[in-house]
């Protein structure tokens, strides 16, 4: 097992009626900026509960934040926190409002000319940041519980990482029942994106970190039993319940304590939303099995593993196959045609972009420009 250090600092509040609990975590002196999606939570009662919690706080609000979000979106909500002289920052919504109010958090107090570089630095320009509080209401992320945020920008057709630790939320309400009213498409995006995050953390090679392996398993496990059940019965809280917080801890840093980490899936998908619109989830369910196949001998020993654990299969490529057909039981496509983007377009695409960062990706750094375009056109 590699040496390291773990550091999570977001107090979780898990459970039926737990918006309430925002009146004793939410600053009482600060003016605090109410930050939300499109809508839904005005329409699912979420909004009602929340501004009823706050009670006779000073409140300003600012909604909008899109599924990927956009920095031009989230500059607007800048200038409103400068404006208003915000204190605090309580995101209310899924990952994407929560990934928007951390880039708001850290770029209302940025020193430098253009907040921007906060995203392009990776997050090593960020000093400090406005504390955030959230509330969870689509699972799928771990923003809720984790330093890192991406943020799409509009005008250059791009979507990158950042990281900071300043940017933790202080506390993130978990009420599973604000999850039942979720269309299955969001629903079964949060199950995909939830399920990648933990095999980037696993299916990499042995590290000699048994404990992790299992956790990483039994998130797997529990995916592969209550995905499909909350697709079916919406209703069914304790599915909700255990889908929520697998996605917690799916990226809070915990499973990843110690072992090679991938991620390669998630920057190559990043592109093909950035260019092409595709869903996130869709772009990782499109990724992964290609990515598999292509670094298939470097990965067997743990594709195999998984395969025996968690799909029961005495193989890395019926692993593989297992993992694909999972995602399309929940209606997940896994080929670029399902999304109308012709292969070899998005190949050419990607294999531009990656050759003007000159980034390798993968937990060997063997994935390069060619090798991404090698993954892409098969899919």
């Amino acid at each position: 097992m590699l040496d390291f250090t773990f550091r999570n600092p977001t107090e979780i509040i898990f459970g039926r009626g737990t918006i309430a609990k925002l009146d004793s975590r939410v600053p009482k002196d600060a003016k605090t900026l109410l930050l939300y999606g499109v809508g839904s939570i005005k329409r699912n009662g979420v909004y009602d509960q929340v501004r009823s919690a706050l009670g006779k706080r000073t409140v300003v609000e600012s909604g909008g934040i899109e599924s990927n979000p956009l920095y031009e979106t989230c500059m607007k909500a800048v200038d409103l926190v400068r404006r208003e002289g915000a204190g605090f920052i309580l995101a209310v919504g899924g990952g994407s409002v929560l990934d928007a109010s951390k880039f708001i958090a850290a770029a209302a107090l940025f020193k430098g000319k253009d907040p921007w570089e906060i995203v392009a630095s990776s997050g090593a320009t960020v000093q400090e940041a406005l504390p955030i509080g959230t509330v969870l209401t689509l699972p799928a992320t771990g923003s809720e519980s984790n330093g890192g945020s991406v943020i799409s920008r509009a005008s250059t057709k791009e979507k990158l990482p950042f990281l900071s630790r300043h940017v933790y939320p202080r506390f993130s309400v978990l009420d599973p029942e604000t999850t039942c009213s979720l269309p299955a498409r969001q629903v079964a995006n949060g199950i995909v994106d939830t399920f990648v995050h933990v095999t980037e953390q696993y299916v990499t090679y042995p590290a000699a970190a048994p404990l992790q392996d299992r956790l990483a398993e039994s998130i797997l496990q529990t995916l592969l039993e209550v995905g499909p059940r909350t697709l079916r019965e919406p209703r069914d809280y304790d599915a909700r319940a255990s889908l929520m917080w697998c996605a917690t801890l799916g990226l809070n840093n915990l499973i990843g304590c110690g072992v090679p980490q991938d991620w390669a899936t998630h920057m190559i998908g990043h592109e093909l939303t950035a260019f092409f619109g595709l869903d996130h989830a869709q772009s990782l369910a499109v990724v992964l099995p290609g990515l598999w196949r292509c670094a298939l001998e470097s990965k067997r020993a743990k594709l195999d593993q998984m395969g025996r654990r968690v799909f029961g299969v005495g193989s890395a490529e019926a692993a593989i196959e297992k993992t694909e057909e999972f995602f399309r039981s929940l209606g997940v496509g896994t080929r670029l045609k399902d999304y109308g983007v012709d292969a070899r377009e998005a190949a050419g695409k990607l294999r531009a972009r990656f050759a003007e960062r000159g980034v390798r990706l993968g937990e060997n750094g063997d994935i390069g420009a060619d090798a991404v375009a090698e993954i892409v056109i098969a899919r």
